[in-house]
This record gives C-alpha cells, structure tokens and sequence, in this order.
C-alpha cells in the first residue's frame, strides 16, 4: 500500500531509468560528455549508485563486471594518496620531477571513487588509508576550508567551495571506520572544530549558506554544508564546543530550506508548509549518530520555535519542486539538495511529499528514463541521480532507502560497516 502523500499516483518508470542506467554504464556517452572526461570518477558513482538504488546493480551486471569497475578506480588511485578523476593524468613511467604536479589526486574524485567502492563491496585492503589521510590533513586552509589539491610546492588550490569540505568529511568519516582507522591515526586527522567553525560562518542573514562568508545563500551548498557539521569522530577529542549555537543556526537554516519549494514550475513565489514533528518512519531514517558520528541529534536541537512562521498554504499546488536561490525556477536537482538536507536534520515532513514528487515523476522524468534539469529538457547523468535520491529520501516504494549524508543506498552504508567492522 503507497504512503498517504502517494494517493495520487503519479507513475515511477522502473524499467526505463535501469534501461538508462545501462546504457550510461555499459555504452558509450553522448558527445556533450566529453567536457567531462576529467571527471569520470564522478560520473562512475553517479552511475553505480543509480543502479544499486534501482537494485539492479548485481541483477544487471555480473562479478567480473564489478570486480573490472573496481580494478578501475584502483587504477586511479595515486602513489602520494587520494584517487585521480580519470586515468588521463597518470604519467607513470614519464613521470618527473618537472611534470609531476600535472598529475595530482583530486579530492572530489577520492570521495566518489570511496563511495563507489563500498557500492562495489570492495574490501578496502588496498586502498592507502594513511597516505590519503595525511594528504586530506595538507588539504585543509589557514580558515579551516578545503582545497581540491596541491600543486607545484604543495601549494593548495580549489579556491573557496565549501563542497570541498563536504567531500573532505565524507573521506574522514569512510577511511576512519573499524579496522582502517588503525592504518591512518590521530596523527593525520584534520582539525574538525576549525572546519565545523568555517561552515558555521557561512550563515547569510537569510539562514541559508553560501560558498564563502558574505555570498548569497545556495540551495546545492546548503545540502553540501551539513555532513562537516554532523560528521564528528566519536572516538576524537576535539569536537566543537561551539555546538551551544547550533539550535538557532538549524532553525534558521529549516526555514530558509522549506522556503525553497516553489508552488509552480514556473517562477510564482514560495510555498508555505507547516510545522511539525516528523512522522515515524522520518524519525527512524535519521542517520544514526554512530555512522555520521554527529555530537548533537538533530531531533533534540530544532525547537518548534515560532520564529520559523510556517503555516498550510490554503491552496495545495498540484507539482512543486525546489529552486536553489531565492527567485529562481525549480530544478530536479535541488529536490535532493534542499530534501536530503531536510532529511539529515529530521525535517524533511516539511516539505510537500505529494507536490515535489508530482514535480519530478510529472514534470522532469524523461520516457526514456532519467530525470532533465527543468521540464522539457533531455536527461544528463547528475539530475537524472539527484532526481532518484530525492525521490529515495522520500520512501519511494521501489527505491532502496537513501542514506542522505552519504547520497548512496542505506544498504551500501551498512555492508560497507559490516565488512569494515568484521574483519
């Protein structure tokens, strides 16, 4: 029986978004692709994590399959830690001391090429867990941010993008499980409280975050911003003591998050939900503090405070997505961005289930499978992931359950944990 927010059946197509998946993993993608090739270990994830939500990744590809995607992404792997984009830089044998700073580790490419490991169900055994923490640890900036990578020198370069720190906490959080945390020790850990002090100052006046402090509040940066601050070690020392703060900032940032469902697919304004506390189910997918490590539970620290003023739209719209900034269009992407976050905060019945589904499954699925951008538009392979993760946060019957911090399969999380945790 479908969840009440379901009554009115709008159809998930199965069928054609495992179809699209595997064309993208088993042919060759379309031209507008190859801007891309830098970041193939980006798509790679998008890719396995869409099958494995569709639990059509061991059904649809056989051992050697997976063990072969594997292989790749250890081929990525480089010799000084961390992971590459592709296997384009590896210059191997003509590698020198002249050419080598063409050839760095990226830290967005590390942390999807970890998460597509633990999709893969790899063992991690050759994964080097203490280089790539000490290179993680040289990563980190004077202000507590992230860079992508380091150059000529060792000089760090990324600029400011706060999606750096995320990916930063979700490398720290994966290489510090069970038995690899004795491979890398404190001694190349980063400093957690300086990084959760940066995120922290990346508040606007409107409560959502930007890229950097005094940047306009963004949807994507705001989802991104949430696994540094509840991605704390539990067995790490150095917390953050400025947590006392954290129940204004989340209630500020809730109301900025709910605010971003627009009520048509065109540019109308905001739509206005009500305030109340999660239903069971919402409660029991919280991720558990002793997988995101959080020193705070997001339940126990947002309030029902009045200052959020949320009340029941009188007239119920019929599609309603989510846009990324104020004034903007909805976009499919942003479903996962602002719901995923709503979801880590415990929040996510705030949001119109109803509406945001219609929105993506009415308005953004393509009959051939995969989700576009806006309505009307073909399907890519970044939207057409986000469109799945946001449906899976929301219970979608024929998804696997959404680990929201991660953005892959609960299931994945745990067989990662459980073969981490048992050998």
């Amino acid at each position: 029986m479908l969840p009440s927010y379901m009554a009115e059946k709008s159809e998930f197509n199965k069928q054609q978004h495992i179809k699209y998946w595997l064309r993208c993993l088993k042919t060759h993608l379309p031209t507008l692709y190859q801007t891309n090739d830098a970041s193939r270990m980006t798509l790679a994830f998008f890719i396995l994590s869409a099958l494995d939500l569709l639990d059509a990744l061991t059904t649809h590809t056989s051992f050697e399959e997976r063990r072969a995607y594997a292989e790749w992404i250890y081929r990525c792997q480089h010799p000084n830690g961390g992971f590459r984009g592709f296997t384009g830089t590896d210059l191997r044998s003509s590698k020198n001391e002249h050419n080598e700073h063409w050839d760095p580790a990226s830290l967005a490419a590390t942390y999807f090429a970890l998460a597509a490991l633990m999709i893969l169900d790899d063992d991690f055994q050759r994964v080097k867990v203490a280089d790539c923490l000490s290179w993680l640890r040289h990563l980190q900036q004077d202000d507590g941010s992230f860079g992508e990578a380091k150059m000529i020198e060792d000089q760090v370069v990324g600029g400011k993008d706060v999606r750096f720190c995320y990916c930063a906490a979700g490398v720290r959080w994966i290489l510090r499980q069970g038995r690899l945390l004795s491979c890398g020790g404190d001694e190349n850990d980063i400093d957690v409280e300086h990084l959760f002090n940066y995120v922290v100052s990346l508040q606007t006046f409107e409560g959502g975050l930007g890229n950097s402090p005094f940047y306009e509040a963004h949807g994507t940066l705001r989802f991104l911003d949430e696994l540094p601050i509840f991605s704390k070690n539990t067995c790490a020392s150095n917390a953050p003591s400025t947590n006392a703060n954290l129940p204004g900032f989340i209630e500020y940032v809730t109301h900025w998050l709910v605010n971003r469902q627009t009520s048509s697919v065109q540019r109308t304004g905001d739509m206005e939900v009500p305030d109340e506390e999660a239903p069971e189910w919402a409660r029991s997918q919280t991720p558990n503090p002793s997988h995101v490590q959080g020193t705070v539970k997001a339940s126990a620290i947002v309030s029902r405070s009045a200052t959020l003023s949320l009340h029941m739209s009188i007239d119920k719209p019929s599609w309603a997505g989510f846009n990324g900034r104020c004034n903007k269009d909805s976009d499919t992407c942003y479903s996962f961005w602002a719901g995923g976050t709503l979801a880590i905060l415990n929040k996510i019945h705030l949001m119109d289930f109803n509406a945001n589904r219609r929105y993506l499954l009415e308005k953004t699925q393509h009959m051939i499978g995969g989700f576009g951008k806006m309505p009307g538009d073909p399907p890519d392979i970044m939207h057409s992931y986000l469109g799945l993760a946001a449906l899976a946060s929301m219970r979608e019957p024929l998804l696997k359950s959404l680990d929201p911090a991660l953005c892959l399969s609960v299931d994945a999380r745990e067989r990662f944990e459980s073969r981490i945790n048992s050998t």
